[in-house]
């Protein structure tokens, strides 16, 4: 099997969980900052963060995924993404409760999301990893935001400017 038969991947935490984005949408990962607050936001929308002089909407993904909000500790990273939703490319940070590592996962060991056999909000996971006794959800971020969503956060560096 080689290197190109693996997707490369930044696994994290989120609660007790362990999850992951391919590497290939991670620009950098940085400490945690609190966020330039905008107001009338989504619960989940933390505000901007300076990015390299680019202002970057921040998101807690534990909010977004329906878990209580993020409690920042010493741990707490801030994922920089770049993604495309719809055909709009968005850079985002992400806000995760710890990094663990850059690893990879051979393609071939990758699961679909387990059917439950009830409709459930899975469509957001690209697939699932075993990891000893435990698992590594892949999110696809792109599927996880909405269009409009995605408009929102592009839109939301302009409207900290404004403010």
């Amino acid at each position: 099997m080689s290197a190109q038969d693996d997707l490369q991947l930044v696994t994290f935490a989120l609660d007790a969980e362990c999850f992951a984005l391919p590497v290939r949408v991670v620009r950098e990962i940085l400490d945690h900052e609190p966020a330039f607050r905008i107001p009338n936001g989504p619960n989940h929308l933390l505000g901007l963060c300076n990015v390299r002089g680019q202002g970057v909407a921040v998101i807690d993904l534990r909010a977004r995924l329906g878990l209580p909000p993020t409690e920042p500790t010493s741990n707490t990273r801030v994922l920089v993404v770049d993604i495309v939703v719809g055909a709009r490319p968005l850079t985002l940070g992400i806000v995760v409760d710890r990094v663990f590592e850059v690893t990879s996962a051979p393609r071939a060991e990758i699961e679909a999301a387990p059917d439950i056999g009830t409709r459930w909000a899975s469509d957001y996971i690209e697939g699932v990893v075993r990891r000893g006794q435990s698992f590594v959800v892949i999110i696809d971020l792109a599927r996880l935001l909405s269009e409009g969503e995605a408009a929102a956060l592009e839109e939301a560096p302009r409207k900290g400017r404004a403010a």
